[in-house]
């Protein structure tokens, strides 16, 4: 088995491993409506990156928090659908359209939960690799006080997920939902569509390989049934899993292709390898393609 066949095949075999029920102890003028994804699980859509509820007897499980004025809106579109507390947020990376609500739940009584290098990233701040712009360290109120390598689970009462690590992907430290009892899957901005390509923090370490992985992983993993939760954009189906990836794939290629001829990052931006059938499929604009471009130029081999 090739190193890239192994590395799916692994990613694949964690969301796929089966887990035991564990019981624990026991501003913005926005509307939220929680789309029902089955057996006490919701995809909430607010300003931000989507947010992942899966509600159990006697507490909340919550997959990413939005910016933090959005506390309010979300906790009221909760409300609609449980009235238990929030017990875990899950941090799928570490941006903050999907962290910035940390502090304000943490205050409410949450843990964070994130990976290692989340965590790591979050605390020492981040730069931007196209205009080099400057993340602060995060509050230590937003910081994941529980913190993980690999895989692990998260359990409320009657209720358990699995949480796996995409190192390298998005950023260095994406965390992949697997919602088993739900057949939900909340992938984080490794998989974001919706007139938009997704972002490659090439400055904290992501990579277009590490995307292709995953999405590879998440493939394998998934069924005909599977509801997927994207870091941006609407429910997504294992179909359209297989139509994201051909994009990756394709302008990954492309950007390669043009790079291994020996041309420079601003040769293969002027020669628009994206302008026409791949921009077009993503729905994006033209400067988008040129941030893309570059973002694969700089971590593609």
């Amino acid at each position: 088995m090739s190193k890239r066949a192994f590395q799916i095949a692994t990613l694949a075999a964690l969301l796929a491993a089966p887990i035991a029920l564990a019981q624990p102890p026991a501003a913005v003028n926005v509307v939220i409506t929680p789309q029902n994804l089955g057996n006490r699980t919701w995809m909430l859509v607010g300003q931000g990156g989507n947010i992942t509820v899966i509600a159990g007897d006697d507490g909340i499980i919550m997959v990413d928090s939005q910016f933090g004025p959005m506390h309010g809106a979300i906790k009221t579109a909760i409300g609609k659908v449980s009235d238990k507390p929030v017990r875990y947020v899950v941090n799928t990376h570490l941006h903050g359209d999907h962290t910035g609500g940390n502090s304000a739940f943490w205050l409410d009584g949450a843990t964070i939960v994130g990976t290692e290098n989340l965590r790591k990233s979050m605390a020492e701040g981040t730069a931007n690799a196209l205009t080099n712009a400057k993340t602060p360290p995060a509050l230590q109120s937003a910081l994941p006080t529980r913190t993980y390598r690999g895989q692990t689970t998260l359990s409320v009462k009657g209720r358990t997920v699995r949480l796996v690590a995409m190192p390298t992907a998005h950023t260095r430290g994406d965390t992949a939902v697997w919602v088993p009892d739900a057949d939900v899957l909340a992938t984080g901005d490794i998989v974001s569509i919706g007139n938009r390509y997704p972002n490659i923090d090439v400055g904290d370490g992501g990579d277009i390989d590490g995307m292709v992985r995953a999405v590879e992983a998440y493939i394998a993993r998934a069924t005909d049934k599977t509801k997927v939760v994207p870091g941006h954009g609407p429910l997504m189906s294992k179909k359209d899993l297989q139509t994201y990836l051909k994009l990756l794939v394709d302008a990954r290629a492309a950007v390669a292709k043009a790079k291994a001829s020996g041309m420079t990052e601003d040769q293969v931006v002027a020669a628009k390898p994206l302008a026409g059938d791949i921009q077009g499929r993503a729905g994006a604009n033209d400067q988008a393609s040129v941030n893309f471009v570059r973002l694969i130029y700089r971590s593609v081999g």
